[in-house]
C-alpha cells in the first residue's frame, strides 16, 4: 500500500493552470508538515512549497514559484494540494508530495520521511 498517492499531473500550456492534490493511504499525517517537489529531466530534485501543521498553518515557496503556486492542506480529508498558475515551461518535471518529519516546514528533502510516487507536468507550447 502507497503511502502517499498524488493525483495526474498532464501537459499544459504555457499561461495555464494545474491543481495537484496528494492523499495519505493507511497512514494519517497529523502533526506533519507536507511539501512538494519537483525533478526536472536531467537534473536534482528541488523545493517547491510547504506546509506546516500549526493553527492558521505557515507556508513556504520556492523564489521561482511564490506568487504563481500555492500550498494547502485538508486535514479532514488527509489530503494536500498545489495549486499551480501562470506555468512556464521551467516548472516541467516530475512532481513528487512528501510527508515531513516534522511539524514546521522545511526545504530540505532530507527532512521528508515519505513519498509519493511522483506524477509528470509539461509545459509546453
Amino acid at each position: 500500500q502507497v503511502p502517499l498517492v498524488e493525483s495526474e499531473g498532464g501537459m499544459v500550456q504555457p499561461g495555464d493552470s494545474l491543481r495537484l492534490s496528494c492523499t495519505g493511504s493507511g497512514r494519517t499525517f497529523s502533526g506533519f508538515a507536507m511539501g512538494w517537489f519537483r525533478q526536472p529531466l536531467g537534473k536534482e530534485r528541488e523545493f517547491v512549497a510547504s506546509i506546516s501543521w500549526y493553527g492558521g498553518e505557515r507556508t513556504d515557496y520556492a523564489d521561482s514559484v511564490k506568487g504563481r503556486f500555492t500550498i494547502s492542506r485538508d486535514i479532514t480529508k488527509n489530503s494536500v494540494y498545489l495549486q499551480m498558475n501562470s506555468l512556464i515551461p521551467d516548472d516541467t518535471g516530475v512532481y513528487y508530495c512528501a510527508a515531513a518529519n516534522r511539524a514546521s516546514t522545511s526545504r530540505a528533502s532530507t527532512d521528508y520521511g515519505l513519498w509519493g510516487q511522483g506524477t509528470q507536468v509539461t509545459v509546453s507550447s
